[in-house]
């Protein structure tokens, strides 16, 4: 297991596992890595840390002879699109995406806007820890410059509105927008009317890193106040975004929080319509979006959670590649974009002439779960998760048709449902996702997979510290 990276580069406490000095050598070690000439971008989210930090990776950058671009409070899409944009040779965003205030991180992209693979980030890592730093360090005479550039933002919407853009709109749609606070403020709400929504709403739209709305993971729990405010409303739609935009969730009237799978299947939808290819979904997405790749004409392809990146490098004719929350979608770029998520829906329900709840209602659906079961530190994941992960094969496969060990361990049943058992890459936490043909059989399976877990909690000397749980058992409506 790496060092430093998990799912979704390297994440943590501020002083802890994010520090200054860490912030310098990444940045140092990019540097070295992509070779020193050129240039590379650096973009922060709005947390109180992270100007500081972009800076002292700007300045290591800089220390290993790349001129650092400053491209100032961007959303991570944004970031990712400035490497190709400028001509860049690597990216870097300074971020914690939707874990809590205190925490910050860095993601490295290459030189066209994609995450680093696994294999790049051990090797960064070998920099990163290099005993004697100095020999990284550039001469006097070829150190990088500080550049900055804050238009590329602007470039980023307008080449978004030229794909987007809908020139006669089929419906007049309403839509509320909620930013977290975080640097989507004044990107999504500006592209959803440029583009032809009649009406946005905004909620939690002006920068704070304090997060004072709401968390900045668009969980169920945690956006349903603005739910319910959107409702009375009388929207269409609730779009809500974690603290750097790369991810997005759905609400709609009636139909309360609109589940992961079935954001999936809509766009699977939309891009199997025309053209026949390969959707790239992680390992936690369930049958809905199955059901509609099949009945598309498409192929499905499984690939680890924060790895889709990697997955769509290895895979021919990729249409789309998505996991809950996050979309990429390689015609646009080989980023995951939760901007380019909304803009799209909205672009769907306008060209399609129908409300997102009628687009989500066309399509199948099944009980699903999804549970988050937190422990006291990182480490006891790490001590509790290889237990699991046998106890699981034996005590959960009875009636099991196949285990996949991709991303965790799945193991699916012959009468088509499933459970997932997974580490959290970013949290101290165990995932359980479920999904079941009935809600009794589901009830089941999270069952059994919480004793499992709790057992072993107790077994090991590990403590539980809570549990979040969200389960979707049917179409709400009303």
């Amino acid at each position: 297991m790496s060092k430093l990276f998990g799912t979704a580069g390297i994440r943590g406490r501020y002083l802890e596992k994010i520090t200054p000095e860490l912030a310098y050598r990444v940045g140092l070690s990019v540097a070295n890595y992509v070779g020193s000439y050129g240039s590379a971008t650096v973009g922060y989210d709005i947390r109180t840390t992270s100007p500081l930090l972009a800076k002292l990776v700007a300045a290591g950058l800089m220390a290993g002879g790349l001129d650092a671009i400053d491209v100032g409070l961007v959303p991570t899409p944004v970031l990712a699109y400035s490497v190709p944009n400028t001509k860049s040779r690597a990216g870097v965003m300074v971020t914690a995406s939707h874990n809590p205030p205190p925490d910050n991180g860095l993601k490295v992209f290459d030189s066209e806007g994609m995450e680093y693979t696994l294999a790049m980030e051990r090797d960064l890592e070998g920099l990163i820890f290099e005993r004697d730093p100095k020999r990284l360090h550039a001469p006097w005479d070829r150190v990088g410059r500080l550049v900055a550039n804050h238009e590329v933002i602007e470039e980023y919407v307008y080449d978004l509105l030229d794909v987007m853009t809908v020139e006669r709109p089929k419906i007049d749609l309403r839509i509320a927008v909620d930013c977290a606070n975080g640097t989507a403020s004044n990107v999504t709400p500006r592209v959803l009317r440029m583009i032809g929504v009649g009406k946005v709403v905004s909620f939690n739209c002006h920068y704070d890193g304090m997060f004072p709305g709401r968390h900045p993971e668009p969980r169920p729990d945690t956006i349903s106040p603005y739910v319910s405010a959107a409702s009375s409303l009388n929207v269409h739609a609730l779009l809500a975004h974690d603290g750097d935009a790369d991810r997005l969730a759905i609400a709609v009237p009636g139909l309360g929080f609109v589940k992961q799978d079935l954001v999936i299947a809509l766009f699977s939808w939309w891009k199997l319509r025309d053209r026949r290819g390969a959707i790239v979904v992680s390992v936690d997405v369930g049958l809905e979006v199955e059901e509609m790749v099949e009945r598309m004409g498409g192929r499905l392809v499984r690939s680890k959670l924060g790895k889709l990146h990697e997955k769509i490098k290895d895979t021919p004719g990729v249409l789309l590649a998505a996991e809950p929350w996050k979309l990429i979608d390689p015609s646009w770029g080989p980023w995951v974009d939760g901007i380019y998520q909304a803009a799209l829906l909205a672009r769907i329900s306008l060209e399609e002439g129908e409300t997102p709840a009628s687009l989500i209602q066309r399509l199948p659906f099944y009980p699903s779960a999804r549970i988050n079961i937190k422990l006291s530190k990182d480490e006891d994941k790490l001590k509790i998760y290889p237990v699991l992960e046998e106890k699981a094969k034996t005590e959960l496969a009875k009636g099991s048709i196949s285990i996949d060990e991709t991303d965790g361990v799945r193991i699916t049943y012959e009468d088509s449902s499933w459970i997932l058992l997974r580490v959290s890459g970013t949290e101290p936490k165990i995932r359980i996702y479920a999904q079941a043909t009935s809600k009794q059989r589901l009830m089941d399976l999270i069952a059994k997979a919480k004793e499992l877990v709790y057992s072993t909690a107790a077994h090991l000397g590990i403590q539980i510290m809570g549990i979040e749980e969200h389960i979707d058992v049917g179409r709400r409506q009303g």
